[in-house]
């Protein structure tokens, strides 16, 4: 393993930093431009980029001592119910998946442990972390882990709130050049294009939410433009231990590093501390006027009056994972990657499987495995985006190449449409409508109608051989089955269904097709649909050469 405090010096790489939810724009425009000759001192430099080594790194752990909170209470009679089960609600709206984080945070007594790999600094990124730091204020224990790549510019904030007692954050493989950070990439790329994925946060030990969700407006239909379809699930039971344990695995792990062993750009005091408090509670007194709040009034967990409430679904789960240090493994092996371990799942099948996966560059072996599958005898159904709908045209430019082989081999293969449904948009009195477009950001996996992973992993290389991924795999043929109902009824309403077909009766050379159905009208694309011939242009000629294994 490496060691935490080695000076990372090497022979600077050119490369591509991490494609994946377009979080690399934040790094454009960073290297300064008005000499060469800087620029390539400043090259040299970062090749050999220190890390700090003079902090303290403690460890700690998850409270489990929390059988008298009132989450504990609100849980007791199911969990005398289904002792050592877990039980699951899944969270596919935007608001409710807010309003499900919020609910937590603000019933949460001793704990809360969460971890991310994108936090905006918008409507609802905002909301969330004063209200994190007003649980810390009546003392409960808040472990904030953030990947570092998206921490750029939030320095200072993130100081400031890591100055409270009870407020701690950490961040995974940091950034030596915490100013210029586009210079790691270009320097240490072999380390820093290594990020954590995970998603979660938990409450009191006892309650946790996992899946595909990062924090930002666009993942909470809080936003007018594009709104992801995300799917995340609450866990009660034994899945929230479980997810604890990951948590503490990666808190005090070799690749986190305190945020206090980076020096802040001004020193932070109480007095900053406390003017931040007051600049955050001014913010949240208009968040409480805004539309979006009311329309949070209005959702199916906002009316609950504790967790304890919703409709779980019991039955046997388990979370699985990426070691932390899965970056320092060459090879992919079930003891340390999450992948193998899905391709275990995936075998199980024996009717049906379902794989929703947003970035989605299966590659030659991977293709192979699922015209496996259906040759045995299994219905393969995958949902991917549409090039109109992918946030991440890189990513389709990789995926595209493998649509022919998959269709040919009896996979079913839909594309997410970059329209919302109406339906999903119109909110009470029509204060609020949420976003106009949609992209497919959801990670779900479905067997055989009974069971389901939801989580962070993507079905491309990034998640498989370089990001640290987790997932919740749990028994509930009532999500499976309706998942599975929903290609066969709504699949053209929602989805484009692809297929191959001759160009013409007399000939034997094949074109992709795309059938829709629109106010019960039926319609069938031979190009991209929703595109331009620029859009497919650069798709197209990004594919003869983009590097999969970057994606």
């Amino acid at each position: 393993m490496r060691p935490p405090h080695r000076l990372y010096c090497r022979p600077f790489k050119l490369g591509m930093p991490p494609a994946n939810e377009s979080v690399v724009k934040s790094y454009q425009n960073t290297l300064p431009s008005n000499s060469l000759v800087v620029v390539v001192v400043l090259l040299v430099l970062s090749g050999c980029a220190t890390l700090p080594k003079d902090f303290e790194r403690s460890e700690n752990f998850a409270i489990q001592d929390t059988a008298d909170t009132k989450i504990a209470r609100d849980l007791a009679p199911l969990a005398a119910k289904y002792p050592e089960q877990s039980g699951v609600y899944l969270l596919n709206k935007g608001m409710d998946a807010f309003a499900a984080r919020m609910a937590l945070i603000e019933t949460a007594e001793k704990s809360l442990d969460v971890q991310y790999y994108i936090w905006h600094h918008d409507l609802t990124g905002k909301v969330i972390l004063q209200r994190l730091l007003v649980a810390a204020n009546r003392g409960v224990r808040v472990r904030l882990l953030l990947d570092d790549l998206d921490t750029a510019g939030k320095d200072q904030i993130l100081h400031t709130l890591d100055f409270h007692p009870s407020f701690e954050i950490r961040v995974f493989n940091p950034f030596a050049n915490r100013n210029a950070r586009t210079l790691d990439f270009i320097g240490d790329l072999s380390r820093v294009n290594h990020r954590m994925h995970n998603k979660s946060l938990t409450a009191d030990y006892l309650a946790t939410i996992v899946g595909g969700r990062n924090i930002g407006d666009e993942y909470f239909d809080a936003t007018p433009d594009v709104g992801f379809t995300d799917w995340d699930v609450i866990g009660v039971g034994q899945i929230a231990k479980e997810v604890s344990g990951a948590f503490d695995e990666y808190w005090n792990s070799e690749w986190v590093y305190p945020l206090s062993a980076f020096k802040p750009a001004q020193p932070i005091t109480e007095e900053s501390l406390t003017a931040f408090e007051k600049s955050a509670e001014e913010f949240i007194e208009e968040a409480r006027n805004s539309a979006y709040n009311e329309a949070l009034k209005e959702t199916s967990i906002a009316r609950l009056s504790h967790v304890g409430e919703l409709p779980f679904v019991w039955g046997r789960s388990v979370l699985v994972y990426d070691h932390p240090g899965k970056a320092d493994t060459e090879e992919i092996k079930s003891d340390t990657h999450l992948g193998p371990k899905l391709r275990k799942a995936f075998e199980s099948s024996q009717q049906e499987l379902i794989v929703v996966s947003p970035y989605f560059v299966p590659g030659d072996a991977i293709v192979e495995f699922f015209v496996n599958l259906v040759e045995r005898g299994v219905r393969v159904i995958i949902l991917t985006n549409s090039l109109a709908a992918n946030d991440v045209p890189l990513v389709h430019a990789g995926y595209m190449r493998y649509r022919d082989d998959l269709l040919r081999g009896g996979v079913e293969l839909h594309e997410f449409k970059p329209t919302v449904i109406a339906g999903n948009r119109e909110k009470k009195n029509n204060k609020y409508i949420g976003s106009s477009r949609a992209s497919l950001h959801a990670k779900a996996f479905a067997i055989d109608q009974r069971y389901m992973f939801v989580g962070s992993f993507n079905l491309d290389p990034r998640s498989i051989a370089l990001n640290t991924e987790m997932g919740v795999v749990f028994e509930a043929p009532e999500y499976a089955a309706a998942l599975s109902k929903g290609f066969d009824e709504l699949g053209e309403v929602k989805t484009y269904r692809l297929a191959l077909q001759k160009k013409s009766p007399d000939s034997e050379a094949e074109q992709l097709v795309w059938h829709s159905r629109k106010d019960g009208e039926k319609i069938v694309y031979t190009k991209e649909p929703e595109t331009s011939w620029w859009n497919r242009f650069v798709a197209g000629f990004m594919s003869l050469f983009v590097p999969e294994s970057q994606l």
